[in-house]
């Protein structure tokens, strides 16, 4: 198992059963949840949210970084993508080329591979709930590694990398299919959900609701959009720019809400202390995609 986001000592057990971001600066943000859970919502806007195209070498270096924090490591790290809020005028340029990256990850080099705590009939019994949903469809996956001609063990997983697109507005119809499209499961799984201008309000609140305020990657180019996403968030580790991603921050960045003392500085008394002058890493990576940039192997 890859990291995961270690519980963090805290003051008086009352804390675990208040509001986060009710600590310290008094951010009423989200449900009663610990922090500790490893509960990580990517909004491309791992929570990311996304502009508009701006050429070849950029689009395709987004799609690789949202592979790569989806489905490296068969999604067993502690801040694997697990939604991806795409605004509408990239779904033609960016679905399929996620699509294809997916398609080349194989068990035989292992940029597929078998999950420890989640079994393949978890995984697909997941997928299958979501695809009850009204609008839901399956973008790519679904199905066991190699048509099930493998050796890995039933008691482990091994599920090809996989998406579900659930429309928001379905999202945020019940509590029940909110609770259901934020579900993170330790496995090569993401939900893909797609926004307009107009649904912006409805995204930030999405946010809102959610639990654990984990790490965030808002991927856009455009100042005025990253500041009115970081201004609505709590993530305690957010990344910014069009180079965004989720995975990968260093062992001293901060998960969980900022303003809440249940937030893990990997498990540091010190989570606590930095809580009351409000530790909020925000890492912006905005250098221009280069235009000879070339698509990496898989890993």
């Amino acid at each position: 198992v890859v990291g995961g986001a270690f519980p963090t000592p805290v003051a008086d057990p009352a804390m675990l059963q208040a509001p986060e971001g009710s600590h310290g600066h008094g951010n009423g943000h989200g449900a009663g949840h610990s922090a500790s859970h490893g509960h990580i919502l990517p909004w491309r806007d791992e929570d990311a949210a996304l502009g508009g195209p701006r050429g070849q070498a950029m689009v395709d270096y987004v799609a690789f970084v949202c592979d790569q924090d989806a489905y490296a490591c068969a999604g067993q790290k502690c801040s694997a993508q697990s939604m991806l809020v795409i605004h509408e005028s990239w779904r033609p340029h960016l679905e399929p080329r996620m699509r294809a990256l997916a398609a080349r990850r194989k068990l035989s080099d292992l940029t597929a591979g078998p999950t420890l705590s989640v079994t393949t009939a978890a995984g697909l019994g997941h997928v299958s709930k979501l695809l009850k949903l009204p609008g839901a469809r399956l973008l790519w996956g679904g199905k066991e590694l190699e048509g099930g001609r493998h050796g890995i063990p039933q008691c482990y997983g091994a599920m090809e990398p996989t998406a579900v697109e659930v429309p928001l507005e379905t999202i945020l119809a019940s509590n029940e299919n909110f609770d259901l499209a934020t579900t993170e499961i330790f496995a090569p799984f993401q939900v893909v959900t797609y926004f307009s201008d107009k649904d912006i309000e409805h995204v930030c609140r999405m946010f809102d609701r959610m639990h654990d305020h984990l790490t965030a990657a808002v991927v856009s180019s455009d100042p005025a959009f990253q500041q009115r996403i970081l201004a609505r968030s709590v993530n305690g580790t957010t990344y910014v720019g069009v180079r965004a991603r989720t995975t990968g921050a260093p062992q001293n960045h901060w998960f969980g809400p900022a303003g809440d003392p249940r937030a893990a500085g990997i498990g540091t008394p010190e989570a606590i202390q930095g809580n009351y002058s409000c530790h909020r890493e925000i890492v912006r990576d905005v250098w221009p995609v280069p235009d000879d940039w070339t698509l990496p192997a898989a890993s």
